[in-house]
């Protein structure tokens, strides 16, 4: 066993000014992070979405998505604040298939990561400074995270690595919101635990220096479902699941509750059009009950340009990993959330 160094060491600072934001941009930026966080502490009644492809696979045609996206966000704007999936790491159970944009530049299985971080960074850079929205991310390699920091608004912790204590750790520094998933298990307890350990201040190695982070009050719960070992499908969105996830929260007294519903996954059994069923019945819940109301104020939704998904990236816009909601429907589901938030203000 080894380690094989294959290129040269990366410097951070060379790879920050690819893709830099100049200063109209970084106060476009800050501007749209403030309304993000004041939505995640409850100052702003606005749901929130986190919404775009499973994986970004294609720049161009991830750009048409989000030039489709930034429009329909104007129409909406009062009610709802988008902020757009651009997912360029994937997790991959038994490390085979498509591990997303940083690693497979062309999607074509041939491993480039160096020019991988380039292009991870430009997509989310002309995602933001071609269409004025901002970006989310997975952080799926902590380590990486000095490389997308600038521009990334929202980061996700994923089921697979909401227990590791790196993540929970590298997640009590960062500066804006992060969601943190439940475990495949759906084992509650298990993101609590990291919920926690990323809004308190932490002391580790990180960048081959000894680091105090502040902690991050905008840690929160995305709720994904969950698999039990026979693989039968195990969903958190229903009625007793929300209020059994709030009730945690009181108990253990965390800062700025919030709970995001992951659509997909899990929680769809990943048939992407379960994903207009459960938006309807958790607005029907918040509709319902106030407690929910005041805690589930934002969903994450898989959707791309066309419906489903392919092995090979042969149909624009279509995605290579998860089923997606293609555009049409994306577009009416928006629509119904604003006309459903619209009804009761």
């Amino acid at each position: 066993m080894s380690f094989k160094e294959i290129s040269p060491k990366i410097n951070i600072d060379a790879i920050k000014m690819l893709g830099h934001l100049n200063s109209e941009q970084q106060e476009k930026k800050l501007q749209r992070d403030k309304e993000l966080e004041a939505i995640i502490k409850g100052e702003d009644d606005r749901l929130l979405l986190i919404i775009g492809p499973c994986s970004s696979d294609n720049e161009e045609a991830v750009l048409e998505y989000a030039r489709r996206l930034a429009k329909l966000q104007e129409t909406v704007k009062d009610k709802i604040f988008m902020v757009m999936r651009v997912y360029t790491a994937k997790p991959r159970t038994n490390g085979d298939g498509y591990k997303g944009l940083i690693h497979e530049p062309d999607a074509d299985g041939h491993t480039d990561l160096i020019n991988g971080i380039k292009m991870v960074r430009d997509l989310h850079y002309k995602v933001i400074t071609e269409t004025g929205l901002t970006t989310a991310d997975e952080m799926l390699y902590p380590e990486n995270l000095p490389m997308v920091d600038d521009l990334v608004s929202y980061h996700a912790i994923g089921a697979r690595s909401v227990e590791n204590q790196q993540h929970r750790f590298v997640a009590s520094g960062i500066d804006v919101p992060t969601g943190l998933k439940n475990p495949t298990s759906g084992n509650l307890k298990v993101m609590f635990n990291g919920i926690y350990a990323a809004q308190q201040s932490q002391d580790f190695l990180f960048g081959r220096a000894e680091v105090q982070t502040s902690g991050n009050p905008l840690a929160h719960a995305i709720l994904r479902g969950g698999q039990d070992e026979n693989g039968k499908y195990h969903p958190n969105y229903y009625t007793d699941n929300l209020l059994d996830t709030i009730e945690i929260y009181e108990k253990m007294g965390l800062k700025n509750p919030f709970i995001v519903i992951d659509t997909n996954h899990d929680n769809s059994g990943k048939k992407f059009m379960e994903q207009i069923r459960i938006v309807r019945q958790t607005l029907v819940n918040r509709d319902w009950d106030d407690k929910i109301r005041q805690n589930v104020r934002g969903f994450m939704i898989e959707s791309y340009l066309e419906d489903g998904r392919q092995d090979k990236p042969e149909v624009f816009g279509k995605s290579i990993t998860d089923p997606c909601l293609g555009w049409d429907k994306t577009e009416a589901l928006v629509q119904e959330i604003y006309e459903a938030e619209n009804k009761n203000n």
